[in-house]
């Protein structure tokens, strides 16, 4: 069983986006965090690596980076409590110099909407009652 997931993305700016994140609520764990890297705290066992991308290209002597704002290589989905707390990320996010990535999606039962980091990386906001799944869905699982 995994205990903790970090997910690791480069950036060009680790200030300008540690600031970004910090105005979204976002809190940064200094245990490892310095001036190559910040861990973001997501959630309980849940961490964003934020790396220079000159750090970054140490764990991937094999690739180049690839550049967010041209193509996606992960789509980071965050789950929040309700609708409310998903508009409300959005509003900081566009408040705190981000842009919102697509339209919302009203599936009924889950609502999503979604952002643009200050490096181009899509972070997915959404809520879902899994109670108002439709039945087809329910079979899946």
């Amino acid at each position: 069983m995994i205990n903790q997931i970090f997910v690791n993305l480069p950036v060009k700016e680790l200030t300008k986006t540690k600031k970004f994140f910090s105005s979204l609520g976002f809190a940064f764990n200094p245990q490892f965090t310095d001036e190559k890297a910040a861990c973001l705290i997501l959630g309980k066992n849940m961490y964003a690596m934020l790396l220079q991308e000159k750090f970054f290209t140490i764990f991937i002597p094999h690739k180049t980076i690839s550049n967010a704002r041209q193509s996606t290589e992960v789509l980071t989905a965050l789950n929040v409590e309700s609708r409310d707390a998903v508009d409300e990320m959005i509003e900081k996010v566009v408040n705190a110099g981000g842009k919102e990535y697509r339209q919302a999606q009203d599936h009924g039962w889950m609502y999503a909407r979604a952002f643009e980091d200050p490096d181009g990386h899509v972070w997915e906001v959404f809520s879902a009652d899994e109670s108002k799944m439709p039945p087809e869905m329910k079979k899946r699982k």
